[in-house]
Order: structure tokens, then sequence, then C-alpha cells
């Protein structure tokens, strides 16, 4: 009798997952890390700053004709992006499944991934538009509207060895973190 061999297929490595692995940690998403992430995304564009000034105009006009709609209007402008954030990212996080679960990076030279039970996702550093920070965060921008989110508190040995290697594979220009 002729013995059959056993085939076993491998998962062919990405490009990105080439050579060892520099940093690898688990992020635990929370409605606080993503509440402060939403506040930094909105108050960083033209729409949550226009909307500050809006309502920052209102109150310096109430201080002025003390007349109580401006003082209103302002405070309705002034909070009403905060309280709407923050309610949404209790929503998130209780809606959405991929919250539930710890996602798992590895960064590489080329790049990093993300991993959470069978799913994949690989990122090249040239890929990645900026990269930010919040004193709760550091955020790497992946599109105009996505982004990876490393609390700084469960980053191993620190948020200092992410910043290194994000120094080391973004072009400076990309890079705007500041704590």
């Amino acid at each position: 009798m002729a013995e059959e061999a056993e085939i076993k297929e491998e998962e062919a490595l990405s490009p990105v997952e080439e050579g060892e692995t520099e940093l690898e940690f688990d992020v635990n998403m929370s409605s606080g890390i993503l509440y402060d992430y939403l506040l930094r995304h909105s108050y960083s564009s033209a729409v949550g700053l226009l909307g500050s000034c809006f309502g920052a105009f209102g109150i310096i006009v109430f201080a002025m004709s003390k007349s109580w709609l401006y003082l209103i209007m302002g405070l309705i402008v002034l909070l009403y992006l905060p309280v709407t954030l923050f309610k949404r990212s209790k929503i998130v996080i209780i809606t959405n499944p991929s919250f539930k679960k710890p996602l798992h990076y590895c960064f590489y030279e080329k790049g990093f991934t993300v991993s959470q039970d069978d799913a994949k996702s690989v990122m090249e550093w040239g890929g990645c538009t900026k990269a930010v920070s919040t004193k709760k965060s550091i955020i790497i921008y992946t599109g105009k509207n996505n982004a990876s989110i490393f609390p700084r508190e469960q980053i191993p040995g620190g948020a200092a060895d992410l910043i290194s290697l994000i120094a080391k594979h973004m072009e400076p220009k990309k890079v705007k973190i500041r704590y």
C-alpha cells in the first residue's frame, strides 16, 4: 500500500508580514477611548471648528446684548457635538460586535496587521495618511475616516515604542504626535 501524504496548506504571508515583528499587542476598545478619538477627529475638522466659533460668538453676543436667546443658542451649539459624540461612543461600543473582543496588532518593517478571530487586515506604512495623538491615544489614519486607535495605557512599554516605530516608517510630514 502506498502511503498518502497529507498536504497542509500554509497561509502565505503578505509582504508586510515578512521579517521580524517589531511590536505586538492587543487593544480592548472602550467607550472612553472611542470618545477621545471622536472628539479629536471632529474638532480637527473645519465643521467642528466652525461650530465652536459659532457657539462662542453666541455667548459673546449675549454678553454684549444681555439677550438670553443668544446665550441659549451658544450653549446648545457648543454642547451639542460633545454630548452627541459621547452618546454615539457608548452606543457603538455596545452594538458593534468587533469591539467586544480585543484587536491584535502586529507591527513590521513594511506595515502592520490587525486581526480578530479569523479576520485579518494588512496595512502598509505607505498607505497610512497621518499619525496623530491625544492624551489618551496614538491614532494612525488609514483613510480619511478610518483609523487605528492605540490607547497609551495598553501599549506594552508605553507609547514611546509605538511612536518611534511610526517616526521610523512614516514620512515626517504625516506625523503630528505631540505628547
